[in-house]
């Protein structure tokens, strides 16, 4: 059973937030959480993140950045990532999580592009992608809200 999922992100101010923000909202008997590889402490969510998000009815104002840490990936039941990459260095530096990091569009089978400094369709766009895998990954990890 997944019960402590971890979303990452490289700054954790865009796309692992907003993530993490659909998740909570679908998977409300989850602890979800979000960190970033390459973060700058203490940030708030990006202006537009928070923006797209709050049009989709969710707040992320609140979000704080943090950078994932070692006791977070090995304590995380799941862990998801934005891209490739992003799982490739999550099991070089912790290679005891092999094994529970996946791509958060792997349903789609590609990689969530960065929505950072860019317009305001972007993180439309980004936030739909988003949705549709969490709506995905949503059934395989709250089997009772499937819909017929």
């Amino acid at each position: 059973m997944f019960n402590r999922i971890l979303i990452v992100c490289t700054g954790n101010i865009c796309r692992s937030p907003m993530a993490e923000g659909l998740l909570k909202r679908e998977c409300s008997t989850r602890f979800i959480s979000s960190a970033g590889l390459h973060v700058i402490e203490g940030l708030a969510a990006d202006p537009l993140a928070i923006e797209t998000m709050a049009e989709f009815g969710i707040d992320i104002s609140q979000h704080v950045a943090r950078r994932l840490r070692h006791k977070d990936a090995v304590s995380a039941d799941l862990i998801m990532v934005m891209e490739t990459e992003q799982k490739r260095e999550i099991e070089r530096v912790f290679p005891e999580v092999r094994g529970k990091v996946f791509r958060f569009a792997e349903p789609n089978g590609v990689d969530v592009l960065d929505p950072y400094r860019k317009s305001k369709p972007f993180f439309s766009a980004t936030l739909k992608l988003l949705a549709e895998n969490a709506a995905s990954w949503t059934t395989k990890l709250e089997p009772s809200n499937t819909r017929t």
